[in-house]
């Protein structure tokens, strides 16, 4: 199993999952992933769920935001790992970006912000504290993987660079578009890719077996949005939750 003590700069470390119904989320997630719950207070008496595989935090289910308008779907983020965040955001502007939220101190875990790249994506950013982020990485019930659709790709590409400093790799596609990667220290971290709907970040969780992880979906209540490939039963394949959270599953090596 993959675990990891420390995320380089501009690595994504971490992801979570704001939801309007805690419980409902803990139970689907239990059944696709086998991630057990630890539940802690938050500061205005409502309650969040670490996910654990093991000993190892892989994931955290929290409430929304009291400033959201009520029944909003389930949103899950990503967030790229920081030596230091506040510089970071204090560079956003000048990279052509903005900053939504932050820098904020979370108690003695870390430090987090929240960027807009330019074209969109709204993107974590996590300076670590004690928590240094997930436990684990590219194995199953962790996080695999994450790639940034966007319609402006490249403007989106120069912003990363310029505040984590990634080096890029270019695939050109079938159709006349290039999926580009971010890279650290010569390893692939993150993609970009075009695409003309809303900017976001698509983020992909490992599973052991990627066939029974979809019956786990549908068994639990939620959707296959895509389906792995009929004939060769290869994904990824992407999911949304009874309450809305959409994100990719992917078969790995346990």
């Amino acid at each position: 199993m993959p675990t990891v003590n420390t995320y380089p700069q501009g690595a994504p470390c971490w992801a979570d999952i704001q939801t309007p119904d805690i419980d409902a989320a803990k139970k689907f997630y239990a059944a696709v992933f086998g991630w057990r719950f630890e539940d802690h207070p938050t500061p205005d008496g409502r309650s969040y769920a670490m996910a654990f595989l093991g000993n190892d935090v892989v994931a955290t289910i929290a409430p929304q935001s009291p400033m959201q308008a009520p029944g909003p779907a389930a949103q899950w983020n990503v967030y790229l790992a920081a030596e230091d965040a506040r510089s970071i955001a204090g560079e956003a502007v000048h990279a052509g970006g903005a900053v939504q939220f932050g820098p904020e101190e979370v108690a003695d875990t870390g430090v987090m912000v929240f960027l807009d790249p330019p074209g969109g994506g709204t993107t974590g950013v996590w300076q670590a504290g004690t928590h240094r982020g997930s436990g684990r990485y590219n194995g199953p019930g962790a996080l695999s993987w994450a790639e940034l659709l966007t319609p402006e790709p490249q403007a989106a590409i120069g912003f990363f660079q310029h505040l984590f400093g990634h080096d890029v790799t270019e695939y050109p596609q079938e159709d006349g578009g290039t999926y580009s990667t971010l890279m650290v220290d010569g390893t692939e971290v993150a993609g970009v890719a075009p695409d003309e709907g809303p900017a976001g970040w698509q983020i992909y969780f490992g599973v052991a077996d990627l066939s029974a992880a979809v019956q786990a979906v549908r068994d639990s209540g939620g959707e296959v949005l895509v389906a792995p490939d009929d004939s060769s039963g290869e994904g990824p394949a992407t999911i949304r939750d009874p309450q809305g959270g959409v994100l990719s599953l992917i078969e790995v090596a346990g």
